[in-house]
């Protein structure tokens, strides 16, 4: 997986740990830092050092580091919006089914029910990419996986089905993603 990116003839390394990512995101994500300043913190945490060019052309190499590494569309991890979340699914009312940083402790505890990963253990090694592939692959058994089928699942229809839907909409509603 690529980490590194070319700048006027530079190589500079990107730190795409998935700790480092989810900061990124926060930072961009935070209306009381200026944009100036967010372009500025961003290229810090991925690259390590302060560039010598005006706000443009830095906004120019945060987007080169954001499309082409972190949300690329080549690679084969789910598109992700600007919280680091997958982009909504189809059919599934527009919403996406779940928030990386709402359900950390889901997260969390599947990564090391399914994979005896410690996530704690793994900041600043684990690469985002893979943080999302394995996020992906989690076995439908782990908590996350279930939280995120509860909120997904159909209401049933019909006869006799008054008692489920009254209960998993209970379930929904215990589980549901804050705004």
């Amino acid at each position: 997986m690529e980490t590194k990116i070319e700048i006027d003839g530079t190589i500079y390394q990107v730190d795409m740990s998935f700790d480092n990512i989810l900061r990124y995101y926060d930072l961009l994500n935070d209306d009381d830092i200026h944009d100036v300043l967010q372009v500025e913190a961003a290229l810090r945490m991925l690259i390590g050092c302060e560039l010598k060019y005006d706000i443009q052309t830095k906004w120019s190499i945060l987007q080169k580091i954001h499309y082409g590494l972190i949300a690329s569309e080549k690679s084969t991890q789910p598109a992700v919006d600007i919280q680091g979340n997958p982009m909504p699914i189809a059919g599934n009312e527009g919403k996406q089914p779940y928030s990386i940083k709402q359900d950390a402790e889901f997260i969390y505890a599947s990564f090391m029910q399914d994979y005896g990963i410690d996530l704690i253990e793994e900041q600043g090694k684990l690469d985002w990419r893979k943080f999302l592939a394995l996020l992906d692959g989690l076995k439908g058994d782990t908590r996350f996986k279930e939280v995120v089928n509860i909120r997904t699942m159909e209401l049933p229809t019909g006869k006799g089905s008054a008692k489920q839907r009254e209960q998993i909409n209970k379930a929904k509603k215990v589980y549901q993603l804050k705004e």
